[in-house]
């Protein structure tokens, strides 16, 4: 399999650079792929035997950010007369310990009725939402919006290839099952159980790509991304908890490659390298609920490490004036989600909040180095759901000055 490279580092560069690719080239780590984006191989392939009686081993699929990699097929199963097609693709995680390394991702595609479209389901060892608070509707099979994105978008294009539809960007009429073989029993070393998917694992992936995972590798990473901004003479660095924040961060700061941090899960280890190493402004962004552990004094973002502390966003609820009542369902809610959710719809601020809260632990943990910190929350797809104004001891620049040490893109 393969996979585009990072720009600007390795052999014959000439010189250091910066910002989240070069963080990945730095560890030394190699990658691996998302089950989503072996499903999305998987159901590929399926499709394309069904609609031309041959499977393409291996299948090539292309990633949200342009990558192209090929899986070779571990399973083929073609019932033409039943109108049906089978792969799988044994899932390779790379150097990352993830439980579902080495998972045979099974994708079943069947014909439907004209006028059905994509429709996604559960087979054996994948999860059903049974719970609110999820990028999924209740009763849904638990493949995340961009994996099923991911997978409408290639079962298009095979139907175009393949003559399956007779309008250009006409959705193809085909249940999906996605399987994953011994998942329930994989499921259990995971969250999903408590979260309320029940019957297996999650499709994941918002990239196609995992990242490996070591802690001394990573933090090495994020020292060196400092390194690298400083030496460029950047003022305002941002660390980001992945992709997402990051093109987030992109569109409302501009700022250039080599001040983007690729921060991860370790928010501790950005900011005690900048209260000795400092710069003017940093702009913490990630995801809502990763962001509110750092608010309730987490400096290790990851799952295995800290959790979402539900008491807490509800006292920050009540901070914000939420009634006893709304301030004990965020409680009991089931993710950090479905408590934004709660606070949204009775206008309290709880993403604000918990910007401003996660802003002044990152604060305490700087010790007074000259560094003033700003917040950014999001949702899933993006979305701002909360934000901190910049605080600290450095006079921060405004977007101007940032922009005077930015080249042009």
């Amino acid at each position: 399999m393969g996979e585009a490279q990072p720009q600007g580092t390795g052999p014959g560069t000439g010189q250091a650079a910066g910002g989240r690719g070069a963080q990945l080239a730095h560890t030394g780590l190699r990658h691996g792929w998302t089950t989503g984006a072996c499903a999305t191989a998987a159901s590929t392939a399926a499709y394309t035997a069904l609609l031309s009686g041959e499977f393409p081993d291996p299948v090539t699929i292309t990633l949200p950010k342009g990558q192209t990699p090929s899986f070779a097929l571990a399973v083929e199963e073609l019932d033409a007369g039943g109108g049906s097609a089978m792969a799988g693709v044994v899932k390779d995680a790379g150097d990352d310990p993830d439980v579902t390394h080495g998972a045979l991702i099974r994708a079943r595609v069947r014909v439907l009725p004209p006028g059905s479209g994509v429709v996604f389901k559960a087979g054996p060892g994948v999860g059903t939402v049974t719970r609110p608070g999820l990028p999924l509707d209740v009763g849904e099979a638990a493949v995340n919006p961009v994996p099923r994105q991911m997978m409408r978008e290639h079962l298009a294009e095979v139907a175009r290839r393949c003559g399956g539809v007779a309008a250009p960007g006409a959705e193809p009429d085909v249940e999906v099952e996605i399987s994953v073989d011994h998942g329930e029993e994989i499921a259990r070393s995971t969250w999903n159980p408590r979260l309320g998917i029940l019957g297996g694992l999650s499709i994941l992936g918002t990239t196609g790509i995992v990242v490996p995972y070591s802690c001394s590798a990573w933090i090495d990473s994020i020292r060196r991304g400092v390194d690298v901004a400083r030496a460029a003479g950047r003022t305002h660095v941002a660390g980001c908890t992945g992709s997402t924040s990051e093109k987030t961060v992109v569109a409302l700061h501009r700022l250039p490659e080599d001040a983007l941090l690729d921060m991860g899960d370790f928010a501790g280890a950005v900011l005690k390298y900048l209260r000795r190493h400092p710069v003017d402004r940093l702009t913490l962004c990630g995801g809502f609920a990763k962001l509110s552990k750092l608010a309730a004094g987490h400096l290790d973002l990851h799952s295995a490490r800290s959790q979402v502390d539900k008491g807490f966003l509800a006292e920050l609820a009540r901070r914000g004036g939420a009634d006893e009542a709304l301030a004990g369902a965020v409680a009991e809610a089931n993710t950090g989600l479905a408590a934004l959710q709660l606070c949204a719809a009775a206008g309290v601020p709880l993403g604000d909040l918990v910007a401003a809260t996660a802003r002044d632990e990152a604060l305490a943990v700087l010790r007074g180095a000259p560094v003033a910190v700003d917040v950014i929350c999001i949702d899933r797809a993006g979305l701002v759901v909360g934000r901190a104004e910049p605080r600290g001891r450095a006079e921060p620049r405004g977007p101007g000055d940032a922009r005077r040490n930015t080249p042009s893109r």
